[in-house]
C-alpha cells in the first residue's frame, strides 16, 4: 500500500490515465450489465413433463411417474425429488446442488431418461424435459383477441405462427398456452353404420394409418437432368380424409370413410382454459425466458418483435400484453436509483458541513462514483446482475470512509504548514498519507472481511445474499485503491487548506459540546460504563421478543389469487366461476385487469387440476387506490366480495413472481407447507384436514387449504376376464373401444405447411353420452357376433385420487397457509404446539415442517455459524494490526453496543428479526468497529511519540472527532433513505438499513465517550502490572 501511494504522487500523470481507463471500463460494463427486480431465487432443477391423456391420476403415478422417478434416482448432486400425477398429466422435477451446472444436471437427467422410456409403454406417453428457464422467466403474458374468431383459431394462430416467430427471438426459450381449444382431425365414428357394414374400430385404425403416408422412391436420371421420384398420399384436408377406402362390401364396392364416420376439425379433450376481464374465453400467450438472460433486453426485443407480428395479423386480432416484467424491473430499480441518489446527496451534504472546503468535499465525494465503476466491471466480470440486493444495499456512506480519513489529515497537516513549495506541498501530502494508510487500510478491510462469511451462504439466503456481499466487496475494494490513488493525487492538486481554516463553525461547535463531556467521563467512568452495560443487557431482552421472518415480503405491485374448488368440478363450470370472480375484481377501482388461468398450459410446467385457478390482478400505483390504502387492506375486501357472491370457490392471496418462487423453490405456492408422508391417500388426507383445523385456530393463519387428493368422479369400466374368454374376445379389443369413446386413438398426423395437427378416430358423442349408453355400445366378435359392453365388463361410478404427489419417493400431502399480519418464527412456534396437542399419526406416517418455515431453518443452522466466524475474524485482524489483544478488545467493546442499537431500532419501528436484518447486523459490526480502529490507532501513535496516556487520550480524540463523526455520519445517512422509503422494493432494504443506523447511533457514542473512558483504564491496568514487576 505504501508503494502504491508513493507510485500514484510521484507518476501523477499515470495515475490520471488509469483513473480514465477505470471510468471507461466501468461505464460499459454499467452499460452491458443484466439487470433485474430480484435476485434468481430458484434452485437448480429439471422438469420432467409427459401427457398422458387416457390416464388417471393413480394410472399416471404407476405407469409413468414412478419409472420416472426411480430412473433419476440416485443421480449425483440430486438434493430432492418431487413429482405431481394427475389426469393425463405427470410431472416429476429433480432439484440438484447448487454448485451444479444447469446443463450438465439437464444432460444427466435425459441419460437417466432413456431408461424410463424402455419402462413406459409408447402410448402412454412421451416423457420430455421442460424448459430451461427460471422462476423469474415469465416475462411478458398476453391475450390473443379477435372478433368473430373461434378460440380454436386464435389457438392455432398463436402455435403455429405468433409462437414459432417469437420463439425464435434470441433469449426466448418457451412460449407457452393457455386457454383456446387444441385443434385435432376427429374421425368420429357412428357404432351403428360401423356394425351395418360388419366393420369394426381396429380396421378404421388401420385404412387412416395406411392411407395417410408418403414416400420417396430415389432418383432417376432423364436427359441429363436428376428428377426425384416421390409417392404421395398424404391427407391434408378434410375431403382428403372422407375419401379413404376402409374395406370393399359385396361386389366390391368401396366403404369410405364418409360411409361410416364424420370427419371434423374439432377441439381435443382439453386441460386448461383462460379467460379475461370477466368477458369470456380468451387464449394466453406466455413468453417464457431463458435461464441466465437479462429480462430487461429479452422483453424489448420481444416488444418489438410483437409489434412486427402484429402488422401480420389478420384484421382484427390483437395481441394484448396484460404482464409486462419490465414494469416491475424499472419500479424496483427506480427505487435503488433514488435511495442511492438520495443517500449520496446526504453524504456530500456531510462531508461539505465537517471540511467546510468545497474542493475537499469534491474530491472525497469522487471516490462514489469511481467505486461503483469499479464494482460494475468487478459484477460484469462475475456474472452477477444488477438488482435490489446486489445494488441497494450499498452504502455510499462507506465507499468514502477511507479517502474522507485520507483527506482530513491531509488537510490537517497541510493548515499546519505554510508557504510550502511543490515538492514541500507533494512531501506533505504524502506523509500525511502514510500516517493513516495502516489503520485506514486495516478499517476498510474490516468491513471488507465482514461480508466474506456472508459468501457461505447456501440454498435461498445464499442466492439472495451472495451477490450483495461481492459487489459491496468490489466497491469496497475500490473505494481502498480510490483512497490510496486518486484521492491524494486530487488533494496534492487542488486542496487549499489553510492555517485557522481547517475547522468550521458546525465542528468547533461539536469540539465545545464534546470536550467537556469527554472530561467528564474520564472523571466518572462507572457513571459511562455502567449505563452502556445496561442497556445492552435490556437489549437482549427486547430482542427476545422480536418477531423472527425469513426475508419481508417484497411488494410487486400485482396480485395473484389462488382459486380452488372440488375436484368433482367440470371445466366449464370452473370457467364460468372464473368469470364470475372477474366481474367482481373488476368492480374494484384499483384493478386495470384481470387474467385467470384456470388448468395445464400446453407445456405443463405448472401442473394445475381444472378445479384449480391462478387470478392475475394488475393493479394501479398504490397512491391512486380509493378502496384502500394498505396491501392487506384492499386484499381484505377483495376476500369479502368474492366470497360472498361466488359460493363454492376457496381463495388464496399472494403474488405472481412470489407465488412462482415458492412453487419451484418449495413444491407449493404459500408462506408455509406442512407436509404429511405416508403410504395410504385416505389417511393422509384424515390427518392433513386435523392439521388444517389445527393451523385455522392460530392467530395470523391465512388462506390455509389441504392438498386436494380425493374426490375425483370416475367411470370404471372393468373387464370381466371370463366373460370376454367365452366370446373370444381380448382385454385390447374391448379397451380400444373404451379408448375411442372421447380422448379418441391417434392414428397419425395431417400436414398443412408447417402446421401439424392430431389426426384421432373417436366415436360421437352420443354413444358415451352415460354410463347405460356406454353399456350398450356392440363389440364384435371374431365369429360374426355382437355383444354389448355391459355383459364383458362392469360399469360402475366411483371416485378416486384427483391428484398424487410425492417427494422423496414417497407419497405425501401439503396443507399450505399464508401468514398475514404476524412473524413467520412466532406463527409456526404457536402451530407446532397445536398441532403436537390434536394430531397423532398413526405408525409409517411423518410430519414435516416446510415453506418458507424450512429456509428459516436451514439459513438460522448458517448463521449461527457465520456471524461468530465473523467476529472472530474482526477481532483476529484487530489483534494482528495493534500486535497485541488488548487494544483489539477495546475496539471489539464497539460491537455489543452497536447490537444495542440495531436491536432498539427494529423495536422502535416494529420490524421483526430477518435474514436482511440479520446481514444488517454483519456489515455493522464492521462499521462499528472502523471508528474504533482510526481512534485507538491515532492515540497510540501519539503515545509512542512521548506525550502521556492522558494527553494522547486528549489529543487524540480532539483530532479524530471529525473523521469519526464523518464515517458514522456518512454510513447511517448513506442508509436513511433506505430505512425510510415506502416505493415499490424498499420492503427488504429497510431492516438492513434500520439495524446499520440504530447500531452507529450507539457505537459511535462509545467510540467517542466510553472508548477513552476505557482505554485510559486498560493503560492504568497496564501500568499497575509493570510496578508489580
Amino acid at each position: 500500500m505504501d508503494r502504491l501511494l508513493t507510485f500514484s504522487l510521484r507518476y501523477r500523470f499515470f495515475t490520471l490515465v488509469a483513473i480514465a481507463v477505470v471510468i471507461a471500463a466501468g461505464l460499459w460494463s454499467f452499460a452491458h450489465l443484466t439487470i433485474d427486480a430480484v435476485p434468481d431465487l430458484t434452485p437448480v432443477q429439471v422438469q420432467v413433463l409427459t401427457k398422458a391423456p387416457a390416464l388417471g391420476p393413480v394410472e399416471v403415478e404407476q405407469f409413468i411417474t414412478f419409472p420416472i422417478e426411480a430412473s433419476l434416482s440416485g443421480l449425483p448432486a440430486l438434493r430432492e425429488l418431487r413429482s405431481v400425477s394427475r389426469y393425463g398429466l405427470s410431472a416429476v422435477t429433480a432439484i440438484f446442488e447448487d454448485s451444479t451446472d444447469i446443463y450438465r444436471a439437464r444432460q444427466l437427467v435425459t441419460e437417466r431418461l432413456a431408461r424410463a422410456m424402455e419402462k413406459i409403454p409408447s402410448e402412454y406417453g412421451r416423457p420430455a424435459i421442460g424448459p430451461l428457464t427460471t422462476g423469474l422467466g415469465e416475462v411478458y403474458q398476453f391475450t390473443l383477441k379477435g372478433p368473430g374468431y373461434s378460440p380454436m383459431a386464435l389457438r392455432t394462430m398463436l402455435e403455429w405462427d405468433i409462437g414459432m416467430k417469437l420463439r425464435a427471438v434470441p433469449g426466448v426459450v418457451e412460449v407457452n398456452i393457455w386457454g383456446g381449444e387444441p385443434q385435432q382431425f376427429q374421425v368420429v365414428v357412428d357404432p351403428a353404420k360401423l356394425l351395418s357394414f360388419k366393420l369394426s374400430l381396429r380396421q378404421v385404425f388401420d385404412a387412416l394409418q395406411r392411407n395417410n403416408a408418403m414416400a420417396g422412391g430415389g432418383y432417376l436420371e432423364r436427359q441429363r437432368e436428376q428428377l426425384l421420384i416421390r409417392g404421395e398420399a398424404l391427407a391434408t384436408q378434410i375431403s382428403d380424409l372422407t375419401r379413404i377406402v376402409v374395406a370393399h362390401g359385396s361386389g366390391g364396392v368401396p366403404i369410405y370413410i364418409a360411409d361410416v364416420a364424420t370427419v371434423r376439425e374439432a377441439s381435443a379433450l382439453r386441460i386448461g382454459a383462460a379467460t379475461a376481464m370477466g368477458e369470456g374465453e380468451t387464449v394466453i400467450g406466455m413468453v417464457q425466458m431463458l435461464a441466465g438472460e437479462n429480462a430487461q433486453q429479452v422483453v424489448e426485443r420481444v416488444k418489438a418483435r410483437v409489434r412486427e407480428i402484429q402488422m401480420t395479423l389478420p384484421s382484427g386480432v390483437t395481441i394484448e400484453p396484460y404482464y409486462d416484467r419490465t414494469l416491475f424491473v424499472s419500479n424496483v430499480m427506480k427505487t435503488v436509483r433514488n435511495n442511492l441518489l438520495e443517500g449520496g446527496l446526504l453524504v456530500i451534504a456531510v462531508l461539505f458541513l465537517f471540511l467546510g472546503d468545497l474542493r475537499a468535499g469534491l474530491i472525497v465525494a469522487a471516490a462514489i462514483p469511481l467505486s461503483m465503476l469499479i464494482a460494475f466491471t468487478g459484477m460484469m466480470q462475475a456474472g452477477l446482475s444488477g438488482n435490489l440486493m446486489s445494488l441497494g444495499a450499498i452504502d455510499f456512506g462507506l465507499l468514502v470512509d477511507g479517502s474522507v480519513v485520507m483527506i482530513d489529515n491531509i488537510l490537517r497537516r497541510l493548515a499546519q504548514n505554510k508557504d510550502m513549495s511543490r515538492e514541500e506541498r507533494l512531501d506533505n501530502v504524502q506523509a500525511a498519507g502514510r500516517e493513516v494508510l495502516r489503520p485506514m487500510a486495516f478499517a476498510v478491510g474490516i468491513i471488507i472481511l465482514v461480508y466474506v462469511p456472508i459468501l457461505a451462504l447456501t440454498g435461498v439466503e445464499g442466492k439472495m445474499f451472495r451477490p450483495m456481499a461481492l459487489t459491496v466487496i468490489m466497491a469496497l475494494a475500490g473505494s481502498l485503491l480510490v483512497a490510496v490513488t486518486a484521492t491524494p493525487v486530487l488533494a496534492s492538486w487542488f486542496a487549499r487548506a489553510r492555517h485557522g481554516q481547517e475547522e468550521t463553525g458546525l465542528l468547533r461547535w461539536i469540539r465545545r459540546m464534546y470536550e467537556p463531556s469527554l472530561r467528564w467521563a474520564i472523571a466518572h467512568p462507572r457513571r459511562v460504563v455502567v449505563p452502556a452495560i445496561l442497556l445492552f443487557v435490556i437489549s437482549l431482552g427486547v430482542g427476545s421478543f422480536l418477531g423472527v421472518e425469513f426475508i419481508p415480503r417484497l411488494d410487486e405491485g400485482d396480485l395473484a389469487i389462488q382459486l380452488w374448488r372440488l375436484p368433482s368440478i367440470s371445466l366449464t363450470e370452473s370457467v364460468s366461476t372464473a368469470l364470475e370472480v372477474e366481474r367482481v375484481l373488476r368492480r374494484f377501482p384499483e384493478v386495470t385487469q384481470v387474467v385467470t388461468r384456470t388448468g395445464s398450459p400446453e407445456v405443463a410446467t405448472d401442473v394445475m387440476g381444472v378445479e384449480l385457478s391462478d387470478v392475475f390482478v394488475i393493479l394501479t400505483p398504490q397512491s391512486e387506490w380509493v378502496t384502500a390504502h394498505t396491501r392487506e387492506t384492499l386484499i381484505a375486501k377483495m376476500k369479502d366480495a368474492i366470497t360472498s357472491e361466488v359460493p363454492g370457490v376457496g381463495l388464496g392471496f399472494t403474488q405472481p413472481i412470489e407465488m412462482r418462487f415458492n412453487e419451484l423453490i418449495a413444491g407449493v405456492r404459500s408462506d408455509l407447507a406442512v407436509k404429511i408422508f405416508g403410504p395410504d391417500l385416505d389417511i393422509l388426507k384424515q390427518q392433513a384436514e386435523q392439521v388444517a383445523r389445527a393451523l385455522e385456530r392460530i392467530q395470523g393463519a391465512a388462506d390455509v387449504k389441504v392438498e386436494q387428493v380425493a374426490g375425483l368422479p370416475l367411470l370404471r369400466v372393468i373387464i370381466n376376464r371370463e366373460e370376454i374368454a367365452r366370446y373370444g374376445l381380448t382385454a385390447d379389443d374391448v379397451l380400444l373401444l373404451i379408448q375411442a369413446t372421447r380422448v379418441g386413438h391417434v392414428v397419425g398426423t395431417v400436414v398443412q405447411g408447417s402446421r401439424r395437427f392430431d389426426l384421432i378416430v373417436r366415436l360421437v358423442d352420443q354413444a358415451s353420452a352415460d354410463p347405460a349408453t356406454l353399456g350398450n355400445l356392440l363389440i364384435p366378435t371374431m365369429h360374426g357376433e355382437l355383444v354389448p359392453l355391459s355383459r364383458v365388463a362392469t360399469i360402475q361410478v366411483d371416485s378416486g385420487p384427483a391428484q398424487v404427489s410425492r417427494e422423496h419417493l414417497q407419497r405425501r400431502i401439503v396443507v399450505e397457509s399464508n401468514i398475514r399480519g404476524r412473524d413467520l418464527g412466532g406463527f409456526v412456534a404457536a402451530a407446532q404446539q397445536a398441532v403436537r396437542e390434536t394430531v397423532t399419526l398413526p405408525p409409517g406416517y411423518e410430519l414435516t415442517w416446510g415453506g418458507q418455515f424450512e429456509h428459516l431453518q436451514d439459513a438460522t443452522k448458517r448463521l449461527l455459524l457465520v456471524v461468530p466466524v465473523t467476529l472472530l475474524l474482526i477481532l483476529g485482524m484487530l489483534s494482528v494490526m495493534f500486535g497485541a489483544m488488548r487494544p483489539a478488545l477495546l475496539i471489539f467493546l464497539n460491537v455489543p453496543l452497536a447490537l444495542s442499537g440495531g436491536i432498539f431500532a427494529l423495536w422502535l419501528r416494529g420490524l421483526p428479526l430477518s435474514i436482511s436484518a440479520i446481514i444488517g447486523f454483519i456489515a455493522l459490526f464492521g462499521i462499528a468497529v472502523l471508528n474504533g480502529v482510526v481512534l485507538v490507532s491515532h492515540i497510540r501513535q501519539l503515545e509512542s511519540e512521548g506525550l502521556s496516556t492522558d494527553q494522547a487520550i486528549t489529543q487524540g480524540t480532539s483530532d479524530r472527532v471529525r473523521p469519526v463523526l464523518m464515517t458514522a455520519l456518512v454510513a447511517s445517512l448513506g442508509f436513511l433513505p433506505m430505512a425510510l422509503a415506502t416505493s415499490m422494493g424498499a420492503e427488504v432494504q429497510r431492516p438492513l438499513a434500520t439495524v446499520v443506523i440504530g447500531g452507529l447511533l450507539t457505537s459511535t457514542v462509545l467510540t467517542l465517550l466510553i472508548l477513552p473512558v476505557m482505554y485510559r483504564w486498560a493503560a492504568q491496568e497496564r501500568l499497575d502490572e509493570t510496578r508489580a514487576d
